[in-house]
């Protein structure tokens, strides 16, 4: 299959997950992405330890780090700055969600970038974007979670409750490479490059716009109800004899079948339920009479009751049972990449996006530290004496 980022040069300065997943993801499409980072490991390729002893590289850096090529380079030194003008030549896009002031300081703010190539891209992600009263703090996934309004909607008696998967910064990865794509056909429509610009701010604000749409509006005040919804039932998780189930809701068709799930079609003509809206402001009445429904049952048996009449619902998975999951499998979601150091190889999580026509999955590993440095350094010119010498003074 063509990748239809093939011929595409990104130059990836990112780190955790807002940038370096943006690359990624432009690496999947085809691109050739080249991961920059410090001369002993940037913090980001630690975490999560994937071994018993907690060291080597960690599941962190293995999926944002798959199809990517690598090298180490300190680019606050001159030398190290000459390196980033060579590679910058060479490239199409630099991702980084770095402070604005760190970029500028490693001349990788947009016209440093523009001055050195004219058509240039650079992706930047940022906490809070480059305006307002924010635009220099820093911070990571859980300032956008709670900043925005759904920390407090998803808490419970007053206490906010942050969601434990990183999904402010995953949407911010997702908005960076979307942005990318649209400048680089920008690009060959007029020639120019420009800057792209994402925030974590940015991203939960979108998530939770339709709240903050309301509360401008309505003035309701919600206060966090967990796992219950606001805005229709049954909406809930409920406990079953050996587990949990989530009962997702929405629509009177669904609140009719709800009814002929527990045989009770009163709740029809109750003027209580008859809108979305009425059933969510008076769920804790419909999330009580399917609590004890479904304490009556095993997981299974509520499942299988609710598929019946089609009544969207699912188990509350641990990790382990996901990945015993059937459904997982029959996707192709995971896929063993080998990795020095792990024996079988480490199951990373393909792109869910597939297309008939373009190739994207996993093509290889993630790099060990530096281990395309030698290369990517001859390409722009450096002979072998040059590489040591710039190795022994730690620029490369």
């Amino acid at each position: 299959m063509e990748n239809i980022l093939s011929g595409i040069r990104v130059l990836d300065f990112g780190r955790y997950i807002a940038g370096p997943y943006c690359a990624t993801v432009l690496a999947d499409f085809g691109a050739e992405v080249i991961r920059i980072e410090k001369i002993d490991g940037s913090e980001d390729r630690f975490v999560t330890p994937l071994t018993e002893d907690q060291t080597g590289d960690g599941g962190l850096f293995q999926q944002m780090g798959q199809n990517k090529l690598g090298i180490t380079l300190n680019p606050m030194k001159e030398e190290g700055r000459e390196v980033v003008r060579r590679l910058v030549k060479t490239a199409d896009v630099v991702v980084a969600n770095l402070p604005i002031e760190t970029l500028q300081a490693m001349g990788l703010d947009y016209e440093s970038l523009k001055a050195i190539k004219e058509d240039i891209i650079l992706t930047h992600a940022s906490v809070f974007g480059d305006e307002g009263p924010y635009k220099n703090r820093v911070g990571f996934d859980g300032l956008g979670q709670a900043m925005s309004g759904i920390m407090h909607m998803s808490g419970k008696d007053g206490e906010p409750r942050k969601l434990y998967g990183p999904w402010v910064d995953f949407t911010t990865a997702l908005m960076g490479a979307l942005g990318t794509m649209a400048a680089l056909q920008h690009r060959d429509k007029t020639g120019e490059g420009q800057l792209v610009g994402t925030s974590l701010y940015g991203s939960a604000i979108l998530i939770g716009s339709v709240t903050l749409m309301e509360q401008a509006m309505l003035q309701l005040n919600r206060v966090g109800t967990a796992n219950r919804g606001q805005g229709a039932g049954p909406a809930d998780t409920f406990q079953t004899k050996d587990g949990w189930v989530l009962v997702q809701s929405l629509g009177r068709p669904l609140f009719e079948r709800w009814t002929k799930l527990i045989g009770e079609d009163h709740w029809l003509s109750d003027p209580r339920f008859q809108t979305d809206q009425q059933r969510g402001d008076h769920n804790h009445i419909i999330s009580e009479r399917m609590a004890k429904w479904c304490a009556e049952r095993t997981t299974k048996e509520a499942i299988a009751a609710m598929d019946e009449v089609r009544l969207p619902c699912g188990p509350v998975m641990t990790p382990q049972e996901v990945l015993e999951d059937p459904q997982l499998a029959a996707m192709g979601l995971l896929k063993k990449v080998a990795y020095p150091g792990f024996e079988g190889g480490v199951p990373l999580t393909e792109l869910p996006i597939k297309m008939s026509k373009t190739d994207t999955s996993i093509k290889h590993r993630a790099p060990t530290l530096g281990e395309h440095t030698d290369v990517i350094m001859r390409e722009l010119g450096y002979s072998d004496e040059e590489i040591a010498d710039l190795r022994s003074r730690r620029v490369v």
